[in-house]
């Protein structure tokens, strides 16, 4: 009974038109996208933001998602376009601090720190900006619902309410979530269901670049990838990213190989370092980072049975560099 209050209350934030209506009196119009300033963005979004779209933007701590959320904010109002910034992990204060860093200024940048999903509710329906980050979307509650912040059913009704207060407007919103210890987005299944395009920001924390994946696109193709380096201003773009990926390559270095992979569209040249040991323990070790581990041990029964390279005594470290992950199938 709970939970179907509040969803009785998300409601009222969007009237839209349930009589039903046949497909060829619904008109479309041209599609406009909302270009975010950053190429690499765009192209994993399909060539910008869609208004009314539900994006969810999910990683690691610290691996860069408020950073470049603010970047996009930046570029949208340089652009003419009013965003909202909701944080509930932070303060105006500590917002507006990183903001500075990052270049962002400007009177079109609406910055709140709220945790209550109906007063940001009704904050976007009386401000009416053109684009609303949320970050993130665990810290958010609805006062009808008595568990506490980040649990299933909080996460599932704040996100209702504001989805269908975005929707009813055509404004594009943007979801930060946390991830678990799997990777996944923290929380219930169905808000990747809920939402338009699930985005995943990857990478090493100890190394500067970073890569941006969706898992799900409803307006754009799933397997293109946007490349960035993190640096003391921000996140910049990489056009080229093999390039940046083998730039610090030594020449005639044993245990390193170029191979090729397709990333969407693009084609990526990517290093791949293997280092073999004899073992110290009984068991020898096998390790593969960036690299599918059966696919090493696959290689390793060809090389014992085919090449006549004896590995049972020997250690095997697979390493893919710059933080890539080699999985095509090819």
């Amino acid at each position: 009974k709970v939970v179907t209050g509040a969803r009785k209350t998300a409601g009222k934030a969007a009237v839209l038109n349930s009589a039903p209506a046949s497909i060829l009196e619904v008109t479309t119009g041209e599609e406009t996208r909302i270009g975010t300033g950053m190429s690499e963005f765009d192209r994993v979004l399909g060539g910008g933001i869609v208004k009314g779209s539900l994006l969810l933007l999910g990683g690691d701590p610290g691996i860069g998602k408020s950073t470049i959320l603010l970047q996009v904010c930046r570029n949208l109002t340089e652009a003419g376009h009013k965003v909202l910034y909701v944080s509930g992990e932070e303060s105006e204060r500590q917002i507006k601090l990183r903001a500075n860093r990052l270049g962002v200024t400007g009177e079109r940048v609406l910055l709140t720190a709220a945790t209550d999903a109906e007063q940001i509710r009704e904050t976007i329906l009386e401000n009416k900006p053109d684009i609303v980050v949320v970050d993130s979307i665990q810290t958010l509650s609805v006062s009808a619902v008595s568990s506490s912040p980040g649990s299933v059913s909080q996460v599932r009704e704040s996100a209702l309410l504001l989805i269908e207060a975005c929707k009813g407007q055509e404004i594009p919103l943007f979801i930060v979530g946390h991830v678990n210890k799997d990777g996944n987005i923290a929380g219930p299944k169905v808000l990747e269901h809920m939402v338009d395009t699930v985005l995943y920001f990857e990478g090493d924390k100890n190394l500067s670049y970073r890569i941006l994946r969706a898992k799900k696109n409803r307006f754009g193709s799933t397997n293109e990838i946007g490349v960035f380096e993190m640096g003391q201003t921000g996140l910049r773009e990489v056009p080229n990213p093999s390039e940046a990926l083998l730039s610090g390559r030594p020449l005639d270095c044993s245990g390193s190989c170029i191979t090729c992979l397709m990333e969407g569209t693009r084609p990526i040249l990517v290093e791949i370092q293997a280092l073999v040991t004899k073992t110290s323990f009984g068991n020898p070790r096998r390790v593969a980072t960036g690299f599918d581990m059966n696919r090493t041990a696959m290689l390793l029964a060809v090389l014992e049975k085919r090449a006549g390279f004896y590995m049972g005594n020997l250690d095997v470290f697979v390493n893919a560099a710059g933080g890539m992950r080699a999985d095509e199938p090819s």
